[in-house]
């Protein structure tokens, strides 16, 4: 039906403790209540059924003790058998119908004597056979029948022999409704459903009550560690009580109270680091420049210096270079870690800015046996900072002119309505999964003892991560030795849109295995 929630009770299951609990209960219960109702029922019909029997067998025993006697004690000569026993089965029958006791049947070799209307059909087989084999008294159930109008009713005959002098055994069939004894179990019946029925309920809103009164502090308990997750070191849970749940909100709220310590610890020092970073940037920044001129001098003349001395002085301009570039990214960095990185916005051919940077690094390319391809189908334009986007693709190029182990080099550049993407691949060396994660950490390096013959500071990584984060983002790293390794990265066409998909994958179409990345 439309409009109506459609209820799935396998979710609600898996996500609802309390209706777990409940479930679970009434299922238990429902399995005691059904055992305990039929061993209840089974006993109580047992009881009544044998209790009527009882009951019938003896009035019937006496009643054939009465025509016995009368029948032994008859006087032939004047009587015969047959009319007395067809005086003494109506007198029984006469006997029988008041109040309804039962009826009666004596059957002769000619006719049935009795109650009138009663059809013979009431009387089973199985107890006409054993009547006929000889003395006793057998009692069994039956549905009483009539000849006449009145309706089937359950019952109960007793049968036996009446011994007449010089003839044979005369069967004798007593039948006694067991109607009120039905009515009395139906009665038993309906009433245990109905107790059963009330029962269920009242233990279900029971459980159910239970279960939330149980599961409140838990709750508490979740809603107060997600608080903390989300930064809200000061929320605290009530304690209530001194039970377990109680402890449990009193170790939740230390737990809350050292975390906020630490946290607290971390910030101030994170604030310490960020301001020694930057201000020995800062510092160094003056002796720097006088050592970069005195640098540049010696360099200048280095052509009148020995050999030895040449050396060194070239030595000593590269090693400033590295060391200027060093300073430079520690600042950048603490900018990010102060917040204080702000973008240069302007619409952008993402396609252009990529060959221009392809065409800029070339001769480094080619000087490591690395050729560069650029594959762009077309205008890529995006609401980009072209200066830190140049910066993001010269560090990956370079990363990628550094591993390449000789081999070349595509840099891919897609576009969709919503956003564009740059891939940096390489057939060099590659990296693992493990790696791959770690690749944008501060001076990580796969392998610390490999030589370098690009250079660079362990920063340029860090840095293109956070340009990216910048921009609205995503920077994704993927490698496998000896498969080489891509990195791709995805700019929102507009600033400030929420990225849902790139136009390039993570893992290099022409990697035959299954679509395994780090990241989206």
């Amino acid at each position: 039906m439309r409009g109506l929630a459609r209820i799935d009770p396998f979710r609600l299951w898996r996500r609802s403790l309390p209706f777990r609990v409940v479930v679970t209960t009434l299922s238990a219960a429902i399995v005691i209540l059904v055992a305990t109702g039929w061993f209840l029922m089974d006993q109580s019909s047992r009881g009544i059924i044998a209790g009527k029997t009882q009951a019938s067998v003896a009035e019937a025993s006496a009643v054939v003790s009465g025509m016995q006697a009368t029948l032994s004690s008859t006087d032939l000569r004047t009587t015969s058998v047959s009319e007395q026993i067809s005086r003494l089965a109506r007198d029984a029958a006469s006997r029988g119908q008041v109040g309804n006791q039962y009826f009666v049947v004596v059957e002769t070799p000619i006719s049935q004597i009795g109650t009138a209307g009663l059809a013979s059909a009431s009387i089973p087989d199985n107890i006409r056979a054993a009547v006929g084999r000889g003395d006793g008294l057998w009692s069994t159930p039956t549905l009483i029948r009539f000849t006449d109008q009145r309706a089937d009713e359950p019952g109960l005959v007793v049968a036996t022999t009446l011994d007449a002098p010089g003839q044979t055994p005369y069967p004798i069939f007593f039948l006694f409704s067991t109607t009120q004894e039905e009515q009395t179990l139906a009665v038993v019946q309906q009433a245990a459903l109905a107790t059963g029925v009330f029962l269920l309920a009242g233990l279900t809103a029971t459980v159910y009550l239970i279960a939330l009164q149980v599961l409140r502090p838990v709750r508490a308990a979740r809603l107060a560690a997600e608080n903390l997750a989300a930064g809200h070191l000061e929320d605290r849970m009530a304690v209530v009580g001194t039970e377990d749940l109680a402890g449990l909100a009193r170790s939740l709220n230390h737990m809350a109270e050292e975390l906020d310590k630490k946290i607290t610890e971390l910030q101030n020092l994170s604030l310490v680091q960020q301001r020694f970073v930057s201000d020995v940037s800062h510092e160094l920044r003056t002796p720097l420049t006088t050592i970069r001129m005195a640098a540049e001098v010696l360099h200048a003349h280095r052509g009148a210096f020995d050999a030895a001395s040449r050396r060194s002085s070239e030595l000593l301009s590269a090693e400033l270079d590295r060391f200027e570039d060093l300073l430079t990214e520690l600042l950048e960095i603490s900018r990010f870690d102060a917040g204080a990185a702000e973008l240069a916005l302007d619409d952008v051919d993402v396609a252009v800015l990529a060959g221009d940077e392809v065409n800029a690094l070339q001769r480094l390319a080619e000087d490591a046996g690395s050729p560069i391809r650029l594959d762009a189908t077309g205008a890529c334009v995006a609401e980009i900072d072209s200066r830190r986007i140049r910066r993001i693709l010269r560090n990956l190029i370079t990363n990628a002119i550094e591993h390449g182990e000789g081999r070349p080099i595509t840099v891919h550049v897609r576009g969709d309505e919503e956003a564009v993407a740059i891939a940096v691949r390489d057939h060099g060396v590659g990296m693992t999964s493990a790696e791959a994660g770690q690749v944008f950490d501060r001076f990580w390096r796969a392998d610390p003892s490999r030589g370098r013959r690009v250079g660079g500071t362990g920063l340029g990584l860090s840095i293109s991560l956070e340009d990216a984060r910048l921009h609205g983002g995503w920077l994704n790293a993927w490698g496998r030795p000896g498969l080489g390794a891509q990195f791709r990265l995805t700019l929102p066409r507009r600033a400030g849109e929420k990225l849902r998909g790139s136009p390039w994958p993570v893992v290099p179409p022409d990697v035959k295995e299954s679509a395994h990345a780090l990241g989206r």
